[in-house]
This record gives structure tokens, C-alpha cells and sequence, in this order.
């Protein structure tokens, strides 16, 4: 959910953005103190020749601040490479001739990263929308104890923001407004829940339209970084572009069959009876049978979410041809090329259908966690 640490910082900056300019927000890749010029990249990779005017001003805004006004002025020799800027002026192609600069250093985007990462975990919530209405939405949320319904409303001054296509970036997400939130969407909530967890007013809201599809491996790029797979549900090859934002994930064996016996429970109840484990030779040298084992660690409803996220990190090269995975992705402008938000690996127990060798995807869904099961 995080850009680079400067969501709370756009917030002060906001605050400077009445009159009529072109701004960018990035990060300096290089620093001309003598002409008093910065090279910029923004975060949608574009890079930017930014010249300050002879009474441009710079003001630094320290983590945690969200008061302009409190911004210290400093110099141009202030800024590093790698600090974090917003440039307003007037724009002319990739060049800017600033008026204004706003600064937030190295050090201070990190503290901002990690104080954001602690609210989010603190006061944040995830779910599929279930209702939309003209001041509030409501979305499902998978807790420990089951999936419960939680209605958001807006905080004064509440930013929302939509995924752009084809686009896992937070900082690619463009404002919007609730009425543009729809029923099946995916949505990430900050604020403050009241006692009893079924209300929350929120401060920002993020939305996006995501799919979730599960292929075998064809072919892996490693130097660009993607992959051809077959949709196992309507058997045609498609396209995985991985990229920094991505979360590329191993499930344990043993979790892998946690799951697989949740949603296949006539399944497990076929093995705890022998029904798998007799004459097909699946009771035990493949492990398919022994699903009727692995079930206990799901019962009373435990968050398969959290599970998923506690899976160990893997990189592209550690996958291989011949694997199960499973992908959740924005809904881009072409059908056959997805760019990863989420991967999983270690999947084949989840798609296999019971008592065949075929794979689907059925309900399953790395947003939702844990599918239709509970």
C-alpha cells in the first residue's frame, strides 16, 4: 500500500497546491548545486530536468508533519540523491522551472514508511465490497472467527484512491471518489473502528478491480523478469510480469494441504474414511491422502489470510517449469498479460480436483484468503 513513504506527506503538500501549476513528486537521481538543478524520476519511472527559479524556495518537511506551514526552509545544497521531492512550477516537456520545492529526506522517507506500516497494521482492514451506497461502503472481512461485515464511511478530509490498470504501484493510484468503489472490488481501509469492529470511519481508502487466475509454468525470462503460463481454467497461455512491488510467495507443504482440506471437505472426509487411500494408491506415497490429517489446523475458522502472508519469500529464479501457481492482479487493458500483485507457489495441492489429476482455480482467491470455506 505504501509509494515510498510519502503518503502523509502529501498530505502537507496538498495543502500548497491552490494555485494553478504542473507538479511531480520523485526522487532525486542527481543534484547540480552550482545551476541549481535537480534530475527528478518520478515513480511512474519519467524523468524530469527540474531548474530552480532565482527565488524559488525549498522547505524540508520532517517525518510525521503534516503542517506546511512548519516546513523549515533550506538550501539547495540540502538535498541528496535518493531524497524524496515535489516540484511545482511551470512545466515546459520534461523540464520544470520551480518556484517551489518541497523535501523529505532519505532518513525521514524511511521513519515515514515505517510509521505508516505500523498504522496500517493497527488501524487498517481489508475485504471484498459487498454493498456500495451513496456515503458508505460495506465489505466482508475474513477475521479469525469468520468473515464479518464492516461498514466505511468517510473521515473529513478522507483521501480515496482507485489502482490504476495494469499498475501493482500505490503511487500509480489515482483519486477518486466512493460512488466509483463497486460492489466485488477489493479494498484496503485506515481509521478508526468503533467497539464492536462492525463500523469504521475511515482517513483513506484504496479500491481496485483485481483478478485472481492459476497456471502451470511454460517458460520462465529471468532477465525480464516474467513468465508464460496456461490458465488451467481456460487453458490458454498468458503472460506474468513481475516487477519490484510484487509479492512472490512459497506456501509450506503442510499449510498448502491445510487449505486443500478446507475447501475440498468431502474430500477429507473420503480420506479419514479410506476412501482415497485403497485401491488408487493415493492413501499415501503421493500425500494426496493424507489431507484428513492436515485439516486441524484450520478449525474454528483461523485466519488463512495471515497464513498466506507468513509464507516465505521466493524470487523467479527459484521457481520452474512444471510449477502450480496462483496470481492476483489488477484488471489490465490486455487479457493476456498480468502484472503481479501477489504469487503464490507450493499451490497444487489447493487446485487439484478430488479424485482426478485436474487443476482449477474454483472460488479460491489470495484476496478473500481462504475462498467459500469456513
Amino acid at each position: 500500500m505504501l509509494s515510498l513513504g510519502m503518503v502523509a506527506a502529501r498530505a502537507a503538500w496538498g495543502q500548497a497546491a491552490a494555485a494553478p501549476a504542473t507538479s511531480i513528486v520523485g526522487t532525486v537521481t542527481k543534484v547540480d548545486t552550482a545551476a541549481r538543478a535537480l534530475t527528478v524520476k518520478t515513480d511512474a519511472g519519467q524523468e524530469y530536468m527540474v531548474n530552480l527559479e532565482a527565488k524559488a524556495t525549498i522547505r524540508r518537511i520532517v517525518a510525521g508533519e503534516t503542517d506546511v506551514s512548519k516546513a523549515a526552509v533550506v538550501q539547495i545544497g540540502d538535498i541528496s540523491v535518493n531524497d524524496r521531492v515535489q516540484a511545482r512550477g511551470k512545466a515546459d516537456g520534461q523540464t520544470i522551472a520551480a518556484m517551489t520545492i518541497f523535501l523529505m529526506s532519505r532518513g525521514d522517507v524511511t521513519k515515514t514508511q515505517d510509521a505508516e506500516r505500523a498504522d496500517w497494521d493497527k488501524r487498517g482492514v481489508s475485504g471484498l465490497v459487498t454493498a456500495v451506497g451513496a456515503d458508505a461502503v460495506t465489505i466482508s472481512v475474513r477475521t479469525a472467527t469468520g468473515v464479518k461485515p464492516i461498514a466505511i464511511t468517510l473521515a473529513p478530509n478522507a483521501v480515496v484512491r482507485r489502482y490504476a490498470p495494469d499498475s501493482v504501484n500505490f503511487a500509480d493510484a489515482k483519486t477518486a471518489a466512493l460512488p466509483e468503489v463497486k460492489t466485488g472490488d477489493e479494498v484496503r481501509a485506515r481509521g478508526n473502528k468503533s467497539e464492536d469492529g462492525s463500523k469504521m470511519v475511515a482517513e483513506e481508502i484504496v479500491a481496485g478491480t483485481f483478478k485472481t487466475i492459476a497456471g502451470v509454468i511454460l517458460s520462465i525470462n529471468l532477465p525480464e523478469n516474467m513468465m508464460q503460463v496456461r490458465d488451467v481454467d481456460t487453458k490458454k497461455p498468458l503472460t506474468v510480469k513481475i516487477n519490484k512491488d510484487s509479492s512472490v510467495k512459497k506456501l509450506q507443504p503442510q499449510v498448502a494441504q491445510a487449505i486443500a482440506n478446507r475447501l475440498h471437505p468431502s474430500d477429507q472426509a473420503d480420506a479419514s474414511k479410506g476412501g482415497r487411500g485403497g485401491g488408487d494408491g493415493r492413501g499415501g506415497g503421493d500425500g494426496r491422502g493424507g489431507r484428513g490429517n492436515g485439516g486441524g489446523g484450520f478449525r474454528g475458522g483461523a485466519d488463512v489470510q495471515q497464513m498466506l502472508d507468513n509464507s516465505p519469500s521466493i524470487s523467479l529464479a527459484d521457481l520452474k517449469v512444471g510449477d502450480a501457481i496462483v496470481v492476483s492482479s489488477t484488471v489490465g487493458a490486455a487479457a493476456d498479460k498480468v502484472t503481479a500483485i501477489k504469487l503464490l507457489a507450493g499451490v497444487e495441492p489447493i487446485l487439484t480436483k478430488p479424485g482426478t489429476q485436474e487443476m482449477s482455480l474454483g472460488g479460491w482467491s489470495l484476496g478473500s484468503g481462504g475462498g467459500g470455506a469456513e
